[in-house]
């Protein structure tokens, strides 16, 4: 996976020619660790809108700042902003960082996780009509079939917000096909599978996009 800025924004153009309508990077250090300093978020932002005009998200979440603290100030640091900040609801001092990249006028998508407390936080919330979108997420271990389809369906006929769902592991094509059955956003990248929909190898986010653009799931899906 790209780490540095210049190799996140090649991926990041080739993904967007490929058909995204949206990336989403995770800024790393030299040494490859996740961080939210404003002098690894603020090259990466820049490297990336040189080569794309589409909208650009960073997870603000405990991989990339585990002290929610902390992870808040390197917000409120920020010199160069985001379109979209991901945000785990589940994570301690989600409320905080979502309310702290409101403020910065940073859009907020809140990830929500089936089996965490995430879901029942996030609907008691006061910001929750102040998202962008909710991303929800179907772990690996939530199996096939009907098992899969519930939560994400259960979401799109209740949720009063945008959404987003997406699969992780074996769960990351057939959760894409659901999005455009459901009519929600999808995504796909290396981050959540590092496979084609045959199950080979992919080389690149990008190829997987174009795969997610291609029959079966048709020219109307969305990466």
């Amino acid at each position: 996976m790209p780490r540095d800025p210049a190799a996140l924004a090649e991926a990041a153009a080739d993904a967007v020619a490929a058909g995204a309508h949206e990336v989403r990077i995770r800024p790393r250090t030299p040494c490859g660790g996740g961080s939210l300093s404003p002098r690894v978020v603020g090259p990466a932002l820049t490297a990336l809108r040189e080569r794309v005009r589409v909208p650009v998200a960073v997870p603000a979440d405990a991989w990339a700042e585990p002290d929610p603290e902390r992870r808040v100030a390197r917000v409120r640091s920020w010199e160069t902003l985001p379109d979209l900040a991901w945000v785990a609801w589940h994570e301690p001092g989600a409320e905080e960082t979502a309310a702290a990249l409101l403020d910065r006028g940073v859009a907020v998508e809140a990830g929500l996780r089936p089996g965490t407390a995430g879901p029942a936080l996030f609907a008691r919330s006061s910001l929750a009509l102040r998202v962008r979108r909710v991303a929800a997420e179907v772990p690996e271990a939530a199996g096939r079939g009907t098992e899969t389809e519930a939560w994400p369906r259960a979401l799109a006929a209740g949720s009063g917000v945008a959404l987003l769902v997406h699969g992780v592991g074996a769960t990351a094509w057939p959760v894409l096909r659901l999005a455009r059955e459901l009519g929600a956003a999808g995504r796909i990248g290396l981050e959540d599978s590092l496979v084609l929909p045959d199950g080979t190898r992919a080389r690149s986010t990008a190829e997987q996009v174009r795969a997610a653009l291609a029959d079966p799931w048709g020219p109307s899906g969305r990466a």
